[in-house]
């Protein structure tokens, strides 16, 4: 009889997906960003490549990695294989770095059943469990149906109006340097800056090496910046490491959660 598993938690431990990977409904994502799959790639078992930057983003947008249309996510979607009764984890070869990313997109267009796997690829692979080399896989199409979620993200007029509200605190995943203007941005041509009445989170505070942090030493940090703010909006280069930090918020159980999708390439580009 098949067996179908449901993720209480949006982060799964590699334990865990070591044990449930016979799940009829289980789909792994490899979100590593930027990937190049040659016939040495190595991945997960039955893992199915999540393409960030050139079919789960707007290639047509001015800035990168930006939210892609309802239907464009939903078509790359179900062209992975993915269902409405999926469970889905998600990973990247950093650790915790592009997964969160994914996870939020699929929050944002609707679909709940989705945990980031801790430590990603390196604590699989430190665990001493099996990996693959890729292969020129053939999915038989998914009924995913997106649903927009539009609480759950903000872009460069809604970001202005964050920074005015007294029941928000907005958290900037950049480092320190970045955000403090003591260095240049990675991006050609993109001023140093900060979006006002933003603080400082930069998102590897929020990491043991390449996974997250207890929710206890994670609930010791947000509480610090967040106090008496109701609304947590994320901001950090791209809107990749935003992610993070929001992961890590929803494991601390905070809720009205919102990512600056353009985040400071947009915004450090469009203020005047």
């Amino acid at each position: 009889m098949s067996r179908k598993v449901h993720l209480q938690t949006s982060v799964v431990s590699v334990d865990w997906l070591n044990a449930n990977s016979d799940a009829s409904n289980l789909i792994v994502l490899d979100c590593t960003i930027n990937k190049k799959i040659n016939n040495t790639s190595q991945r997960i078992p039955n893992s199915r490549f999540f393409d960030i930057k050139q079919k789960f983003s707007d290639t047509s947008a001015e800035f990168p990695s930006m939210l892609p249309s309802i239907e464009q996510f939903q078509n790359e979607a179900q062209a992975l294989g993915i269902n409405n009764d999926s469970a889905v984890v998600v990973y990247d070869d950093k650790g915790i770095y592009s997964s969160p990313r994914v996870w939020w997109l699929f929050k944002i267009f609707g679909f709940k059943n989705i945990a980031v796997l801790n430590g990603g690829l390196p604590e699989w692979l430190a665990n001493g469990f099996q990996v693959e080399k890729y292969s020129d896989d053939v999915y038989s199409y998914g009924n995913f149906e997106a649903s927009f979620q539009p609480e759950l993200i903000t872009n460069f007029k809604g970001i202005q109006v964050y920074t005015k509200r007294l029941d928000t605190v907005i958290l900037d995943a950049r480092s320190r340097p970045r955000f403090n203007c003591f260095v240049d941005e990675p991006r050609a041509g993109l001023r140093r800056g900060t979006i006002p009445n933003s603080k400082n989170l930069p998102y590897t505070e929020l990491l043991n090496v390449n996974k997250l942090k207890t929710k206890k030493e994670l609930s010791e940090i947000f509480n610090i910046l967040v106090k008496d703010k109701t609304i947590l909006v994320f901001s950090c280069g791209s809107g990749i490491t935003a992610c993070i930090l929001a992961l890590a918020a929803t494991q601390c159980n905070f809720k009205n959660l919102v990512v600056y999708d353009g985040s400071w390439t947009e915004y450090g580009t469009l203020i005047k």
